[in-house]
């Protein structure tokens, strides 16, 4: 069973920094795309950022040039590096993976998230 698995998550002031990380373990031959959503109370999931299977990051537009994503296939961890957080940025940050199997299928899976507050 493969299953992402999120921590970093904390109680910040405004401006200040943190990084998110995520682990996928679990059978799988490769992973493909790794990524970032959020979701705060009372709002829809919110994409934050992706990279793809060779190094193509994409970004959501509330975070645009804040967050940074990357990745270690070797270590199976995508990383959020999140700068100059805002209060607006308070959410559970939820990690997923898509990943191939053997014989070519694909599946994609979802961690439990981790909660960042940011908050005076």
């Amino acid at each position: 069973q493969v299953q992402p698995m999120e921590s970093g998550g904390d109680l910040v002031q405004p401006g200040e920094s943190l990084r998110l990380s995520c682990v996928v373990s679990g059978s799988f031959s490769s992973i493909i795309d790794m990524g970032w959503f959020r979701q705060a109370p009372g709002k829809q999931r919110e994409f934050i950022a992706q990279e793809n299977n060779v190094g193509k990051r994409d970004y959501g537009g509330s975070v645009n040039g804040r967050f940074t994503i990357s990745r270690d296939d070797a270590k199976k961890t995508v990383w959020l590096q999140m700068d100059g957080l805002e209060p607006e940025d308070t959410a559970v940050y939820l990690c997923y993976a898509i990943v191939r199997h053997d014989g070519g299928t694909f599946s994609q899976h979802w961690g439990q998230g981790t909660q960042v507050t940011v908050s005076p």
